[in-house]
């Protein structure tokens, strides 16, 4: 049997453990040579280690896989840019770029947030799939072929204590939406998940977090990066132990109000409460994982 990604050369990065490991390992189990990139850091982004990423390329390469290891960071520009180089300078292409890497810190309330961790998230998270994702695409614009994979989150649909992490992953979500367009017509797509997994810092275990394995939302990600996935674009999954859902793109308006004319503050006071937000409370939002 043929495996999806034969010859094809892929970036993965915050490749080091969880998903991001069982991205790269899948990858390269259908024929992909893999560039696993991890700048070793703890899930709040404190210290810096080698050995996850090598870990992970020794892993690889020792089950008949190609791979190589980089450790920038995602964070800056040149780190993105030595990041995609390492697979340009040793394979010669890139095919596949999975953009995974992320810190995640304790939750506080907006008026809460130290400054630092609101950079730190916006930097890792948006400026890093960007800065990537920028690189990547003035190489696969030239091939006329390129996979798109990036990572959001359903905490970016609204979750308490979140502010800079859920601001950072639906920034990806807007991102992912606009380079569909920008990239289509060269053959690239661009795609989003929203995977459900325990984070490397969480203190409780959800029951569907228990249940789930990086690998399976590392099933997804592997399908999306290949050529059978060319007519999927601009799409937004969740993804989590035995079910994979996709969003209404773009969100769809529930409901709508009209009248002749404009409306003014009165009459919207009077009719919205009765219409468009009726059965609302102001701390009984929705929630926002679907049901099993």
């Amino acid at each position: 049997m043929d495996r999806l990604l034969e010859g094809r050369v892929a970036v993965v990065t915050g490749a080091g453990s969880g998903i991001g490991r069982a991205e790269a390992i899948g990858l390269a189990a259908q024929g992909a040579r893999v560039v696993v990139n991890d700048i070793g850091t703890s899930h709040d982004g404190q210290g810096v280690s080698r050995s996850p990423a090598d870990a992970v390329v020794k892993e690889i390469n020792n089950t008949g896989g190609m791979a190589v290891s980089n450790y920038d960071s995602v964070a800056t520009e040149k780190g993105a840019e030595n990041i995609i180089n390492t697979a340009i300078k040793t394979y010669g292409r890139i095919d596949v770029l999975v953009n995974n890497a992320g810190v995640v810190c304790e939750p506080r309330p907006v008026f809460d947030i130290p400054l630092d961790n609101w950079e730190l998230l916006i930097k890792t998270h948006l400026f890093g799939t960007f800065y990537c994702t920028r690189y990547a695409c003035s190489f696969m614009q030239k091939q006329r072929y390129g996979r798109i994979i990036n990572t959001s989150s359903h905490v970016g649909l609204g979750w308490k204590g979140f502010t800079a992490y859920g601001a950072a992953k639906e920034g990806i979500a807007g991102l992912t939406r606009t380079v569909a367009r920008d990239m289509a017509e060269f053959g690239v797509t661009c795609n989003a998940i929203r995977p459900l997994a325990a984070w490397r810092g969480s203190r409780e275990i959800t029951p569907r977090m228990a249940v789930n394995r990086p690998e399976d939302v590392a099933s997804l990600v592997v399908f999306l990066a290949s050529e059978k996935a060319d007519h999927i674009n601009g799409c937004i999954f969740e993804v989590w132990h035995g079910h994979v859902g996709i969003f209404n793109e773009p969100p769809t308006v529930k409901e709508i109000i009209r009248k002749d004319g404009s409306w003014t503050a009165e009459e919207l006071a009077d009719a919205i409460p009765r219409t468009l937000t009726r059965g609302r409370s102001r701390e009984d939002l929705p929630p926002v994982l679907t049901p099993e």
